[in-house]
This record gives C-alpha cells, structure tokens and sequence, in this order.
C-alpha cells in the first residue's frame, strides 16, 4: 500500500527535497513533517493545555463561546458538510476589522478562575511557531509554482488571519466505522469530509489514530507518528496552482473507546488579499481555472456554514471561470 509521504523539513533548501514536496502535493496534498522546529516539549505543553481546558465544566467554556458573528472561541455544535460533528473546539485568532467579520475578537478563559495557567501562553508561542513552519513550507512550494521564493509571502502581511484551533473528541456511542462512505448511513464522524479553505494546515496529533484522507478512491488512515507533524495543503494553494496541487478531501473518525486531541493551525492570507492562479503555473495551454477570490468574503462565508446551516457550503469550485459567480 502506498504510503503518506514524509518531508524533511530541515532539507527543504535542497532541491531534491523541494522536488518531492512538489511529488508530495500533487499526489496526495497530504505529508508528514519530521525534523521540523518545534520541540517535544512544546508539544507536551500543547497536549496538557487543551486537555484542561475541554476538561472543565461546560457552563465554564461557554463564557467564551463563539457567536454567529465572531469565530473565536468555544463552539461545541459546528457543522461540516450541514451535518454535526461530534467534537468540541477552541479557535483562537486575530482581530478583524473587514465589513464581512467585523466582530471576530479573540476571546481567552479567566486562566486562574478556572485553574489553567500558562494556557494564552502557551497558544501564542504555538501558534508562532507553526506560523514559522507554515511561511518556510510555502516559500518552497512558491519556488516549485514557477515564482520567487518570497513571491507569496505580501499574501501575508502586513497581517494575515491564520488562527489555531484545539479539537477535543469525546468517547461515541456509535460511531460511522472507518470504511463508511462519504456520508455515513449509520453513526457518527469527528468531522464529515472537507477540504480545508486556506492556505496551509499544520497539525499537532495525540497518539488517538483516526485522521483520512481520501485518495485513490478510498479513506486512508493518517496515523500519529513520534516527532512529526501533519501537512495538507488547502483550497488556497489550489487555486495559486491552477489545480496542479488539489486540496484534499480528509475527515476524522469517531472511538467509542478513546478520546481524541489535535490542534490544527490554518495559515491563511491577509482578509484583504485576492488569490489567482499564479503567472508561473498559467499559459495559453492552461488559462487560469479561477476568477479572483477575495479571501474575507470567503472566510466569511465558510464561517457562517461553520455555525450553522446556510445551505450548500461555498467551495472554491464556485469561483471557477467556467461556472457562475457565486
């Protein structure tokens, strides 16, 4: 069986590994980090401060609960594909100042009323660190798009809207088993099949296996490896490459046995910033795919569908040139 690849993060100013970060992207969109800069330590501190704050009593975490219009902080009723997912999150981001999440403020647990300290903390500086691991990766992935390795890099500043989110899993009844088509028939999933909307995603897993991804016409399982991180490219970059690197579609499975933690960190542009298929990836025998797609109108919109049911999810399929504005 074919494996998720792994990329030696330490490695990436070679040209032999760029290359199979190129093979990585466009054959699986998926691939394990190893030797990347954030230590085991960091992750311990990680994996301690989310299991303490889903551990206090829900009356607690519902004081910074997330509202239809700002996305940070505690949800426990999100939606993926209109269906509910059987987790709890904490999303924690900037502040936002556009028409479209005007409200979004970043919202923090009273850390010595509820007996976590050190967890704003311990957040930001990871937060920083995988905005670190993120920025080198895509300045490779620029360099394999046919663009200077710093070309993307104003996609992100002077600000950008990248935001870290704690998953937390809890023990299900019924879960739909691991071979369940896209739409279970019977029991639950941790999270129902997506793409994710922005750029890059870099993920902390604990050692609970039930990341898929689908490839080759079926799910498969990304388990937890000691020392690695969890890569998957999104829409965004789907769109820079003109669909040579196509964002895949994963979810999560849920236990009956076993709770579950990760912290995906989403690297995501400026609210600002439009994103095309990039100059270096388009010629006359392959004219952009994509019209313009202004990022806050579409982080905004995945947003709402996030919170609650809008009707069928925006994709960025409905940016393409060959069907109808959105």
């Amino acid at each position: 069986m074919q494996d998720v690849p792994t990329i030696n993060f330490s490695a990436l100013h070679q040209a032999s590994m760029r290359e199979a970060l190129d093979r990585a992207c466009t054959e699986w969109g998926f691939f394990y980090l190893s030797h990347h800069c954030i230590d085991k330590s960091q992750v311990r501190a990680m994996l301690a401060a989310m299991q303490g704050f889903f551990a206090l009593p829900t009356a607690h975490k519902l004081s910074v609960e997330r509202t239809a219009s700002n996305p940070w902080g505690f949800y426990d009723r999100e939606l993926t594909k209109n269906r509910r997912d059987w987790k709890e999150i904490f999303d924690v981001g900037p502040d936002i100042t556009t028409d479209e999440l005007a409200d979004a403020r970043a919202q923090w647990p009273d850390e010595a009323a509820l007996d976590i300290p050190g967890f704003r903390d311990c957040m930001t500086a990871f937060s920083g660190a995988c905005e670190s691991v993120a920025q080198t990766l895509l300045r490779a992935v620029s360099l394999n798009l046919g663009m200077p390795e710093h070309f993307l890099d104003s996609s992100f500043g002077p600000a950008h809207s990248s935001y870290l989110r704690l998953n937390y899993y809890p023990p299900c009844a019924q879960p739909a088993p691991s071979d369940a088509p896209h739409f279970p028939d019977n029991g639950h999933l941790g999270i129902s099949h997506h793409t994710d909307a922005g750029a890059l995603t870099v993920l902390l897993q604990d050692s609970q296996p039930a990341l898929q991804v689908w490839h080759d016409g079926r799910w498969h399982l990304i388990p937890p490896r000691d020392g690695a991180l969890v890569i998957n490219i999104g829409d965004v970059v789907q769109v820079w490459s003109n669909d040579r690197y196509r964002a895949p579609l994963h979810r999560v499975i849920a236990s009956a046995s076993a709770p579950r933690y990760s912290a995906p960190y989403f690297y995501n542009p400026g609210y600002t910033k439009e994103y095309a298929p990039l100059p270096g990836v388009c010629n006359a025998d392959n004219p952009p795919r994509y019209r313009p797609i202004r990022w806050s109108e579409f982080r905004a919109r995945r947003a709402a569908g996030d919170y609650s049911d809008q009707g069928e999810e925006v994709q960025i399929s409905h940016y393409r040139t060959d069907s109808p504005e959105p």
